[in-house]
């Protein structure tokens, strides 16, 4: 399961939701719908029972009241019958989750981790489609599905995958699968202190679970597995592993939500994620539109609040107006591109003012972070911008496309690559990679010249990463290097390192005396040419490594 980055401004942490050992527990997410198990009544017959038995003495009148009050109870019987109808036909659509999963080793590129067993929840949306959560399903090798009261697995095909959203969109190829299921349909977005119902398959027991709560809080939140922020429900529930990817109703039986992670604190108790339905419906647009999915944009900028007085009138902000300050773009932004700089004031997005604080309106009373307005927007789709820049105010049409990261947050299904030449390992950082390496806490206990690139460097290539040698498989051949680890490559040879594959293509190709390679904090290797590649043979044959490169890496 991929790495969630941290909240750096605190110690607490969003755990994903799935059953999955050793990963974060599934959270349970409060949104319950008031499709809340009423009490069945068995029908009630005394007033037939008093018909029959009934004394010659009992008048007319009392015998209209004993059938008007049998009349009444059939009604409220019926009326149960048709809420027990209702709430199993809902019920129905949400199947157990049943994934094995074959981790990369990030550690050892060349190799798997052992596939571990996980279980969550899904459910039944149109188009015969199965919803669930991205980290429910990511690095599977097989999905199986089951559905409430069935001793039957079905197998499933993974449509997309949504790291940002953490969505999943699934297929079964088996019609009988979808015998006797009604597609659920996704409702509005509820407002607070609306009642929502989590329906999922927990731990702590076989049969379908439901949990009641209320929305405690509509803003926008870091989802753990993806490292975005996005608009989200935070519920009062109980959270419980094994609920990741169920669905939340809202009073009316429509999905309101999928409940996605929770939140774990010493000061915090029942506080579960749900992800509402603008972001579920953007996720399966996308891929109705792409036949894949694109992602969130970004813009490619950081902001700086311009709620200082001072710092408004340096940038000559006119009085009563209001924006955000440009504080950083990335070099090969489309924003960048279409024009915009550094220092810009950013005063209205897609014709919505932007305050000084970073937020928009949004509901009655509400207001939310103008991020939110970006990821309403799809990768390919054009922003229109207004900015003040020396105080006059200027207009730009920005393309939307995916953030650039140097270090990727996920590595989007693809294996790590790597490259060993003289028992040096080279591959590439990413945030699994971080993890693997330096545990949950790699935030705190990575080296911190890979961090600081991590965060301070911009990609000024498209294709630019950021490599590294990982470590060295001790022989004769490396003697004095054996200790170098996590070391970025500067250059090779003289020439400047942007990414793996030219490295590799400029080590086979180097016809020198001697492989030169400039590392991290002035760190030199040297190695003769000829031994060098005569070594790695040797090497990967002690430590039964199939190849000296992955599978991309090959010309």
């Amino acid at each position: 399961m991929a790495p969630p980055p941290k909240n750096n401004t605190s110690k607490r942490s969003a755990q994903n939701h799935d059953a999955r050992p050793g990963s974060p527990q599934p959270l349970v997410s409060p949104n319950s719908l008031s499709l809340s198990a009423s009490k069945k009544h068995k029908r009630n017959n005394s007033a037939v029972a008093m018909m029959e038995n009934v004394k010659p003495s009992i008048s007319p009148e009392s015998m209209m009241m004993l059938m008007d009050d049998g009349d009444e109870e059939r009604g409220q019987n019926l009326e149960d019958d048709e809420n027990d109808a209702s709430r199993n036909e809902t019920f129905d659509a949400v199947v157990k989750v049943y994934a094995v999963h074959t981790e990369p080793n990030y550690s050892l590129p060349w190799q798997r981790k052992r596939q571990m067993p996980s279980t969550s929840t899904g459910f039944v949306v149109e188009g015969k489609r199965i919803l669930t959560n991205a980290h429910s399903v990511e690095h599977s090798t097989q999905v199986k599905l089951k559905k409430r009261g069935s001793d039957k697995k079905f197998i499933a095909k993974v449509l997309a995958i949504g790291t940002e959203c953490d969505l999943a969109l699934l297929s079964v190829e088996d019609e009988k699968f979808f015998e006797n299921i009604t597609p659920l349909k996704l409702g509005a977005l509820p407002k607070l202190q609306d009642s929502v119902t989590v329906v999922g398959y927990p731990i702590g027991g076989v049969a379908i679970s439901v949990t009641s709560g209320v929305v405690s809080r509509v803003e926008v939140t870091q989802y753990a597995h993806g490292a975005t922020e996005l608009l989200s429900l935070q519920i009062d529930a109980a959270i419980n592993s094994g609920n990741s990817g169920g669905p939340a109703f809202n009073s009316k039986g429509m999905v309101c939500g999928v409940a996605f992670q929770s939140l774990k604190h010493d000061d915090a108790e029942n506080i579960g994620y749900v992800i509402p339905t603008p972001v579920i419906t953007h996720f399966v647009r996308d891929y109705e539109l792409n036949k894949r999915y694109t992602g969130f944009p970004a813009l490619g900028c950081d902001f700086q609040k311009l709620e200082n007085a001072d710092l408004k009138r340096s940038k000559k902000v006119p009085e009563g107006e209001s924006g955000v300050l440009l504080r950083k773009l990335e070099p090969i932004s489309n924003s960048a591109k279409s024009g915009l700089k550094t220092g810009d004031v950013l005063q209205n997005f897609d014709g919505v003012a932007v305050a000084s604080d970073g937020t928009v309106p949004f509901r009655a009373g509400e207001r939310i972070s103008f991020s939110h307005l970006v990821s309403k927007k799809f990768v390919g789709e054009n922003a229109e911008i207004e900015i003040l820049r020396d105080g006059k105010p200027m207009k730009f049409s920005v393309p939307m496309e995916n953030k650039k990261r140097l270090v990727p947050v996920h590595m989007e299904g693809k294996t790590p690559e790597y490259f060993i030449i003289a028992g040096l390992v080279f591959t590439t950082v990413s945030c699994p990679y971080l993890k693997s390496e330096f545990g949950k806490d790699w935030e705190y206990d990575a080296p911190v010249q890979l961090l600081s690139r991590m965060y301070l460097k911009d990609m000024t290539e498209p294709d630019q990463e950021l490599v590294i040698c990982s470590q060295v498989l001790a022989h004769e051949i490396n003697i004095g290097y054996e200790d170098f680890s996590n070391l970025a490559v500067e250059k090779f040879n003289g020439k400047p390192i942007k990414n793996l594959k030219q490295l590799v293509d400029l080590v086979e190709s180097c016809s020198e005396e001697y492989l030169t390679f400039e590392l991290d904090m002035k760190t030199l290797v040297v190695l003769d040419n000829e031994k060098a590649k005569q070594s790695t043979r040797e090497i990967l044959d002690v430590h039964a490594i199939p190849s000296d490169k992955s599978k991309n890496l090959f010309s």
